[in-house]
């Protein structure tokens, strides 16, 4: 049984995830464009509610992307390199296709290649991500993100290398 990394991190070497990378790309110098891309993603996730605790880490952090590539774009974070705010907005291009490598309308499991991609981005840009949540707390009273902020808790590895004490992200396989 793989991981959902491991699962991740093929579908970033996918062809079809390189053509979301070059529409990101693209993407990057229309903010309006990409503000709109934001909404539809925060949308999309807000709209899956998932009961199973093991994934509220994965939409806490789906969340915090979207603030993430939202705040770079509008200018009020630019501690983190371009090449990241690219994966990033690729990732939520990929996470907001119907068309994918698991189409979104198949109940359950077209949802998980989603997942599974945005685990990847989660450890591989795991301290990008922690230095904007504590950007974010120092600049609390500048919000006015309407994206929901995480639970508070800090972000754990995808997996359970390194991290001490850290809850292990659910590992999904297909029998």
């Amino acid at each position: 049984m793989s991981s959902l990394i491991e699962k991740g991190v093929s579908i970033s070497k996918n062809a079809l995830f390189s053509v979301f990378l070059n529409r990101a790309g693209k993407l990057l110098g229309r903010p309006f464009k990409v503000v709109m891309v934001l909404n539809e993603v925060a949308n999309k996730l807000a709209s899956k509610d998932s009961g199973d605790n093991k994934f509220k880490q994965l939409f806490d952090v789906a969340f915090t992307v979207v603030r993430l590539v939202r705040n770079y774009i509008s200018g009020n974070y630019r501690e983190i390199e371009t090449g990241t705010i690219v994966s990033a907005l690729g990732v939520l291009l990929y996470t907001l296709s119907p068309v994918d490598l698991v189409p979104d309308f198949i109940p359950v499991v077209g949802f998980l290649d989603d997942l599974a991609l945005l685990s990847w981005f989660v450890e591989k840009f795991q301290g990008e991500i922690v230095r904007f949540r504590e950007w974010e707390q120092t600049h609390a009273e500048d919000k006015t993100d309407d994206i929901p902020a995480a639970s508070g808790q800090p972000v754990y590895a995808a997996s359970n290398t390194n991290t001490e004490n850290a809850p292990a992200v659910a590992e999904m396989g297909h029998s």
